[in-house]
């Protein structure tokens, strides 16, 4: 592990960044739940899908970039997991 993932594992820093990116998880599931549905726009669910939108997008615009939809499907999202796991699963880890 890096100087700076030991670090992390052994600091408070360590924990605000494992709950921020749980934090993170739990609104990109939301989003991916909602893009499920058609939502009116002048529904109360259509501001907070514009919501989790604007907090989800910086992180996976890039990501769909470079990552072109298969069959039609969005796999940003996916990707966006597995890598926030790779980060997670060290740094939880390594603080046991």
């Amino acid at each position: 592990m890096t100087i700076l993932g030991s670090l992390l594992a052994t600091s408070q820093l360590g924990v605000l960044i494992v709950r921020l990116l749980d934090l993170f998880v739990i609104l990109l599931f939301g989003r991916v739940i909602l893009s499920w549905f058609p939502i009116s726009p002048d529904s109360p669910l259509a501001t907070v899908y514009r919501v989790l939108h604007q907090l989800t997008e910086p992180v996976l615009g890039p990501v769909r970039r470079i990552l072109p939809p298969m069959a039609g499907f969005d796999l940003s999202p996916i990707v966006v997991l597995l890598a926030i796991q790779v980060i997670i699963v060290p740094v939880v880890s390594r603080s046991l």
